[in-house]
């Protein structure tokens, strides 16, 4: 008996005082655990929240000069020739993320005054059509530039895009290749730039809207995924899988662009289209363009369908020049008819409702002269312009009844450049929200103000610094011009609340050279990640990737609480063991019986 508690307790203490220890420091370790992840999804969580916000800031401000020393940091040019001169961009970007689902983050590249990488020549390289040979030492000085800015060792890998506009495409065909054919044969020779043939074209009007479209969603962020709950999205029938089930993914923005000669639309058509007739099925092919920005082509939630149309003779100068043309032809023809003398001298002028009141102008044709005078009726002069518009009666149609797929207004958001912008902000300043009601208002009021006070406003300031006598003599045809086709024309309602005019996007000018690059480099971001597969030392991408990784840290958390969930189980089994073995030995010993240890041994 007396043998008893000298050997059996302390065992028993002992056990339990391991297990209290083991217990303790597993406790410990949990609590550790749990606050790691407490921290780690807030910091992390925080992070996630903030960065929408910060790439905006990134986007407003974006003034750092590109890190040049940086190996990690890509580069890519295009050069965009147009009718007036050519202009060479210099783009960069850092290493791809290693996500298949995320584009390039694309931006232009900054030298050491923070300043844009850009150089202007002129004239348009059209101008060498007679003589091709010439074309290549003309565009050198920007290549040259570009070889300045761009580090000397990442020449071989940086891709050189030369893509011609509008004065090339209205050369013969002969005129263009032998251009293109110079710059593919010579560029080669003093540059190490990454060039191939199909990096030299001139492109359509088409491709270049497209690009314009890319570059503005680019910067607005639309080809992101959807971070908040607030954020527009839309449903999308990807084209080529309309079978399967639709994709909800961030509305993109349309844009609206009115230039001197032309007018352009372009926005995205998420749901599968219908015609009206055959010949317009085909009419439409020729609008719509689809696209996958993904750098995978086997990945479809960066598939876009993008209808695109121009149109010519619909920017606000060529339209007041055909209204011009117009009122001559007419005039003349009364004049011959009736026997009347209108718009003659200047006593006895044409009574124009498109010119601000009391304000004189003249149309001069052929050696003839019609007199203006203006009466500054906006109603009347919205009117007038309407059979401009060249409207059908056909269904989905537009601007000189072309094709025009429906548009969602309810669930869509719009753009305005260009003479969008010049219209509502020069000198009524109202650029910004659209908001039609408002607008017609003060496009009614600065009509109906005699141009002596209009005049008197602009000595004084009063309007925008770049707004000059020829803009202020035509605001009031270009406001009601503006109205029409927007309203009129591409049929939105005048309630439309989801136009912004602007000039720039974030407070910069969106080139479509941005969309060029961003589409032509699409394929980079895959071969840096079959790279990346490939390489042995990759530590920081898969601390990273464990962090962001949600499941896997999850599933890690589990694993070891079920790791110590059958630890205590196996511990509380060996308690259990010990404590029948003590009491099985103290009754063997008061019946005066051998333990079944010395049982064993008999």
């Amino acid at each position: 008996m007396g043998s008893i508690s000298p050997v059996g307790c302390p065992r028993i203490l002992n056990t339990n005082l391991r297990q209290i220890i083991v217990i303790s420091v597993l406790a410990a370790a949990v609590s550790l655990l749990y606050f790691s992840v407490v921290i780690i999804r807030n910091k992390y969580g925080r992070l996630s929240r903030d960065k929408k916000f910060q790439r905006y800031l990134a986007r407003v401000t974006d003034i750092e000069a590109t890190d040049t020393n940086n190996p990690n940091v890509n580069y890519g040019i295009v050069v965009d020739c147009g009718s007036s001169g050519s202009r060479i961009f210099v783009y960069c970007w850092p290493r791809h993320n290693g996500n298949p689902h995320d584009l390039l983050d694309i931006r232009q590249m900054r030298d050491k005054n923070r300043k844009p990488v850009v150089m202007k020549i002129k004239p348009g390289i059209s101008e060498f059509a007679t003589s091709p040979e010439k074309v290549s030492d003309y565009i050198s000085p920007l290549l040259n530039f570009a070889a300045e800015h761009v580090p000397r060792a990442k020449h071989k890998e940086t891709p050189l895009y030369i893509l011609c506009t509008a004065g090339m495409r209205i050369l013969p065909e002969s005129q263009q290749k032998a251009i293109l054919e110079d710059l593919l044969t010579d560029i080669p020779v003093h540059f190490d730039f990454l060039f191939s043939d199909s990096h030299a074209e001139v492109i359509s009007g088409k491709q270049e809207g497209v690009y314009a479209w890319i570059g503005i969603n680019f910067v607005l962020g639309r080809f992101e995924h959807i971070e908040d709950d607030d954020e527009a999205v839309v449903e999308v029938n990807i084209p080529g899988s309309e079978s399967s089930e639709a994709i909800v993914r961030k509305r993109t923005a349309g844009i609206l662009d009115m230039g001197g000669v032309s007018t352009q639309i372009a926005y995205e058509v998420p749901k599968t289209v219908s015609f009206a007739s055959s010949q317009q099925e085909e009419v439409a092919k020729n609008l719509l363009a689809e696209f996958n920005l993904g750098c995978d082509v086997h990945q479809t939630e960066h598939v876009y369908r993008v209808y695109v149309a121009t149109f010519l003779g619909f920017g606000g100068n060529a339209a007041r020049q055909r209204y011009e043309d117009r009122i001559f032809a007419n005039t003349v023809q009364k004049n011959r008819l009736l026997g009347k003398q209108t718009g003659l001298t200047p006593d006895a002028p044409y009574l124009d409702p498109c010119l601000p009141l009391d304000i004189k102008d003249e149309i001069q044709q052929n050696g003839q002269t019609i007199y203006l005078r203006g009466t500054g009726d906006f109603d009347l002069c919205r009117e007038t312009i309407q059979p401009f518009m060249n409207k059908t009666n056909e269904t989905q149609t537009s601007l000189n009844g072309i094709y025009q797929p429906p548009i969602h207004f309810q669930n869509s958001e719009f753009y305005g450049f260009s003479e969008f912008y010049y219209c509502t902000e020069d000198v009524l300043r109202m650029g910004g929200d659209y908001n039609a009601a408002k607008f017609t208002k003060a496009a009614k009021d600065y009509c109906a103000t005699k141009w002596s006070i209009l005049r008197e406003r602009f000595d004084r300031g009063l309007y925008a610094s770049h707004a000059d006598l020829h803009r202020l003599k035509y605001q009031c045809f270009k406001s009601a011009w503006m109205f029409e086709v927007f309203h009129r024309g591409f049929s939105f309602p005048v309630n439309y609340k989801s136009l912004k005019t602007a000039l720039q996007v974030y407070d910069k000018e969106v080139q479509w050279t941005l969309g060029a690059i961003l589409y032509r480099t699409r394929f980079l971001p895959l071969r840096d990640i079959q790279q990346e597969v490939f390489r042995a030392s990759h530590a920081h991408w898969r601390g990273v990737s464990f962090v962001y990784n949600h499941y896997l840290f999850s599933g890690c958390f589990l694993v070891v609480l079920l790791a110590i969930l059958l630890y205590l189980l196996r511990l509380r089994r060996i308690h259990r063991r010990t404590l029948r073995n003590g009491s099985a030995s103290a009754l063997w010993m008061e019946e005066g019986l051998p333990s079944q240890k010395a049982a064993g041994t008999l």
